[in-house]
């Protein structure tokens, strides 16, 4: 019999609980959980004799891989992983894989929400900006950037994209006017959204040289990882430009700067909070479930991420 562990520090909605262990009831397996764990030792322990293993933000390092000595299969459920050692899984033949698309639209609600309160000097009783025609240039046109999108249009924002994997014409399926480059993105631009991963060749690029082409009153907005911002850029524009404003779901290592210097000039969440709704947070986890169903069943690997 197949065993399947649910490790999560920070725990699934109860009903996505509830549906991982129907599939696995249906489907034969075992099901384990282990939630609101605080010492690594835990999660090394549970996942001794785990066949499949879904986390969230959980950490997977290579002393967790090395301890599942019978698993095969590893699902994140959420879009990012590089909270997983994809070099150590493949060493052991582990399958790896997220779950893209299940919590898009509340990041792109996040977003758009992010803008409004942001344009709107965090409903401090003071006149602020409305988004209604303002230049909104979507950077990684994938899942978030179409309900992105599709919300922005809702608020008669012109929409830009650029997004070197994605041809041009599917972006304008969408409405979406697209570019040929991430200069022109910015120069374009009022509004930048981020949605791209945090990988070795974005980390750090969004930096000085690409902020500073932005026009009056810009803002970027980061729901995306706060590793593809270059902080010692990021910090030289906000010193520069008076105008540039920075909002994201994740605040910078540099926030106490931001704090001491730059007031109404930005906003941080508390805590990273793009998939932080009961929706997002049952599909990702059934999702999942189902993946690891379907990869045992019939070897599908179709998000594989390794």
């Amino acid at each position: 019999m197949k065993k399947l562990l649910v490790a999560t520090a920070k725990p699934f909605h109860p009903n996505a609980v509830e549906g991982i262990k129907d599939i696995c009831s249906k489907a034969g397996y075992d099901f384990q959980l282990l939630e609101k764990y605080s010492d690594k030792s835990e999660l090394i322990e549970a996942v001794k004799d785990a066949n499949a293993l879904i986390i969230r933000s959980d950490k997977v390092t290579k002393e967790v891989i090395d301890a599942g000595e019978n698993l095969e299969i590893v699902v994140r459920g959420g879009a990012g992983y590089d909270n997983v050692d994809l070099d150590a899984a493949s060493a052991k033949n582990i399958v790896v894989m997220n779950t893209p698309g299940q919590n898009s639209n509340a990041v792109a609600e996040l977003a758009l929400g992010m803008m409004v309160y942001h344009a709107r000097n965090h409903f401090n009783g003071k006149a602020g900006t409305e988004l209604r025609n303002k230049t909104l240039g979507i950077q990684a046109f994938g899942n978030v950037g179409h309900f992105v999108t599709e919300i922005a249009k809702g608020f008669n924002m012109d929409v830009y994209a650029y997004d070197p994997f994605i041809d041009d014409s599917e972006i304008k399926k969408h409405g979406v006017k697209p570019l040929a480059s991430a200069e022109e993105l910015y120069k374009t631009c009022q509004y930048v959204s981020l949605h791209i991963p945090a990988n070795e060749k974005t980390q750090k690029s969004i930096g000085y040289d690409l902020m500073k082409l932005m026009p009056e009153n810009a803002v970027l907005v980061n729901t995306a990882r706060k590793e593809v911002i270059d902080e010692d850029g990021l910090l030289k524009i906000m010193e520069e430009r008076n105008d540039f404003h920075y909002i994201s779901d994740i605040a910078p290592d540099c926030k106490e700067t931001f704090e001491e210097k730059y007031e109404g000039r930005f906003f941080f969440t508390p805590k990273k909070m793009g998939a932080q709704t009961a929706e997002a947070n049952i599909n990702a986890g059934i999702a999942a479930a189902n993946q690891i169903k379907n990869y045992f069943e019939n070897g599908d690997t179709t998000f594989k991420v390794n």
